[in-house]
């Protein structure tokens, strides 16, 4: 790798961590669903102009659809559940069950696409489990509602980021391919798409929501913006140019980045459990991802 990929990679991290922030600041002004339907819009106005400016016409070569759905699976919905978890555990919760992303993986491409799971993977499967079993659980064996409510938000949302990983081989990869700016502004037009139904009903039936907040609107613009917009097309060119097991290495990044942000701006601390969950689940993430890709067992 060059160093301008460690760089990017590392910008990478910085940005993803500074969401958990960012959403844990709109959230509990905004809701959850509104929070996320502005996420996905403001990236997708960022990409539109970033589309805009490049010289080459705008093609999706078919694949316009499954670009579509694979933004409502792997934007819009988790980024709802992660709003909702913002509501409800620290960012830094949020970042370090960001980083089971290729734990999830590991498990539906077992179940749903016939990936073959090495002794090792198997073994990281497990410790990751049992990581995240240590930080939802406090002394004395009771969960908390919210930090219990926070872990399965989270935990969905980063199945829904793995399921997508294996759709986007299946319906992209698979069919030749697509330019990744194209790609990520597809999947941020089908995530607002899904979500603007809700953000709509919400507007009109659900609790009144003090909209006149410049702070708030600022960490919804950087959201948009800078963590997912400029983000996806970091994330999509690493891919192309390091490949994607090379960029997976950006889970074990991003909670660092989340703590630290979590720590300067709001204060946040952490207890010696939620410390050493967050080491078994960066080991068991390194054991799944290390050692070369899953070796498959029946077509896709």
């Amino acid at each position: 790798m060059r160093l301008s990929d460690y760089l990017r990679l590392l910008t990478l991290a910085a940005l993803w961590g500074a969401s958990f922030l960012f959403m844990r600041i709109i959230a509990p002004e905004f809701g959850a669903l509104n929070s996320a339907f502005l996420r996905v819009l403001f990236g997708a106005l960022g990409l539109a102009a970033v589309l805009a400016c490049l010289p080459s016409p705008v093609s999706f070569a078919g694949k316009f659809r499954p670009a579509l759905l694979l933004g409502v699976i792997n934007s819009g919905v988790p980024f709802f559940m992660y709003c909702l978890a913002a509501k409800w555990v620290p960012a830094g919760y949020s970042a370090i069950f960001n980083a089971t992303t290729p734990l999830m993986g590991a498990i539906i491409g077992c179940g749903l696409f016939g990936e073959r799971l090495t002794p090792r993977k198997w073994l990281g499967v497990l410790l990751g489990l049992g990581g995240i079993v240590v930080i939802v659980l406090p002394g004395g064996g009771h969960i908390p509602a919210n930090i219990l409510a926070g872990a399965v938000a989270c935990l969905t949302a980063t199945s829904c980021y793995a399921l997508a990983g294996f759709l986007t081989r299946r319906w992209i990869s698979d069919r030749g391919g697509l330019d990744p700016n194209i790609l990520a502004f597809g999947s941020q037009l089908g995530a607002t798409l899904f979500l603007l139904p809700f953000f709509g009903g919400s507007l009109v039936s659900g609790p009144a929501i003090p909209w006149w907040q410049g702070e708030i609107w600022g960490a919804v613009i950087a959201l948009g913006l800078l963590c997912t917009a400029l983000a996806y097309r970091l994330y999509f060119r690493l891919i192309a140019d390091i490949g994607p097991l090379r960029t997976l290495t950006v889970t074990f990044l991003i909670p660092p980045f989340a703590l630290l942000w979590g720590y300067l701006v709001l204060g946040e601390t952490l207890n010696s459990r939620f410390i050493g969950g967050a080491t078994v689940v960066g080991i068991a993430v390194w054991l799944i991802v290390s050692g070369g890709q899953l070796a498959r067992t029946r077509p896709g």
